[in-house]
């Protein structure tokens, strides 16, 4: 059986976190998407264009020195006729009152993950508890030729009769390091780290890699918005040239995270 993500209301918040390499060309591709749409739009990021950015990422010549979110921000503010809010913060300085109804993250380290995806911290018996994030999450991440993203907004515990065979829509999905740990692994030691700039400049990375992968972050936010997204997951790999998806699915949930399927859906209740 096919389940859909529940979508988000029209008058929701959207906010992309990292408009760097892949996000930048997201966040163009978000306001064409959002035309007569009402939905407000935030971007966050408290870098600088610098040298590398250009002709790899979504600036020119004169955005050299600004912040990248601003400098997006005002271009597309103008280039499309909507408000566009942004904020400079670090990510570790994000509070909950921040968050998105969907927010999409285009991050390339464990930490700033982490952050993302959890709404918080708090405290019981001594002890730091994760709580649960309440709205969708995508999360997208790449290597040299390849890369996946991925759509959850819920821990284990969240996750019991998330699907609903009445309606065929899916509430909660487990949050994509759930699906994938190792992108909570630390980053290797043997080199130094490099942001998808260097890496591009280095021969480490595909120069199209991020505009391959701003469009499938832009397919989940399309099909999420109108009520068709039936994905939990998507593996491209532009070496071969394929595309693999992962449907949501109590089974698909079941195999990632042990729980049984019987937990997963919501029973019917006889008339």
């Amino acid at each position: 059986m096919t389940y859909r993500l529940q979508t988000i209301n029209n008058t929701g918040t959207i906010m992309l976190v990292g408009c760097g390499g892949t996000g930048g060309f997201v966040a163009e591709g978000l306001c064409r998407l959002l035309i007569g749409r009402r939905h407000r739009l935030y971007l966050v990021d408290h870098d600088r264009v610098e040298e590398p950015n250009l002709g790899r990422q979504n600036f020119i010549k004169a955005d050299l020195g600004h912040f990248k979110a601003e400098v997006l921000a005002r271009r597309l503010a103008a280039a499309y006729g909507r408000q566009i809010e942004y904020l400079i913060r670090p990510i570790e300085q994000l509070a909950l009152e921040d968050r998105g109804d969907l927010t999409i993250g285009c991050v390339d380290n464990a930490r700033a993950r982490r952050r993302l995806q959890y709404a918080g911290r708090y405290t019981m018996g001594g002890y730091y508890s994760y709580c649960r994030y309440g709205g969708w999450y995508i999360d997208a991440g790449n290597g040299e030729y390849s890369g996946q993203v991925l759509i959850g907004n819920g821990l284990l515990t969240n996750l019991g009769h998330s699907f609903n065979p009445a309606s065929g829509t899916c509430s909660t999905l487990p949050l994509p390091t759930i699906q994938q740990p190792a992108l909570l692994a630390p980053a290797p030691k043997k080199r130094r780290a490099v942001d998808c700039a260097e890496a591009i400049a280095a021969d480490e990375q595909s120069p199209v890699i991020n505009q391959a992968m701003a469009a499938l972050v832009l397919t989940f936010v399309h099909k999420l918005l109108t009520g068709s997204l039936d994905w939990m997951g998507a593996y491209l790999d532009l070496a071969s040239g394929n595309l693999t998806t992962v449907p949501a699915t109590p089974e698909a949930v079941s195999r990632l995270t042990g729980l049984s399927v019987n937990l997963l859906i919501e029973k019917v209740k006889k008339q």
